[in-house]
């Protein structure tokens, strides 16, 4: 990597992580950068690889989707990981899923409307192997 990353592609990338709405002309003046000079930052982090993508924040129990989980996955055995990937690749109720070291081998999170709709992923899940289940309650931050 021969670009360097300074202090001002620090605060313009902070700026972005706060309000990736913000225009180039208004980050500019509060890095003191014209808007045309933001956005050549803005690409040169793109592409370093430091911004990957932009997304909305969004409310999901607006949308019925109020039911939160989180799903430790203790695999059968090992030559079950493939199809197990596969399975959480198809589901849109998976929101995330990490391959985790230590208590079991994925943590997930879920979010579904119902309880029905949570049992039965659960009940899917059975096929890859056991699994241990919080239900969140509220998020802090």
């Amino acid at each position: 990597m021969n670009e360097t990353i300074d202090d001002t592609d620090l605060r313009i990338l902070q700026i972005l992580i706060q309000d990736a709405k913000r225009s180039h002309k208004e980050i500019g003046e509060d890095v003191h950068l014209t808007g045309q000079a933001v956005g050549a930052r803005v690409r040169k982090l793109q592409d370093l690889g430091v911004i990957e993508g932009y997304t909305v924040k969004w409310n999901p129990e607006r949308l019925g989707l109020g039911l939160q989980a989180f799903v430790t996955v203790f695999m059968n055995s090992g030559d079950r990981h493939a199809a197990f990937r596969t399975f959480i690749a198809s589901r849109e109720d998976i929101v995330e899923v990490h391959r985790i070291s230590g208590e079991g081998c994925y943590l997930m999170r879920v979010r579904t409307g119902t309880t029905e709709q949570l049992n039965q992923l659960l009940e899917e899940l059975l096929h890859y192997g056991n699994y241990k289940m919080s239900l969140s309650i509220r998020v802090e931050k």
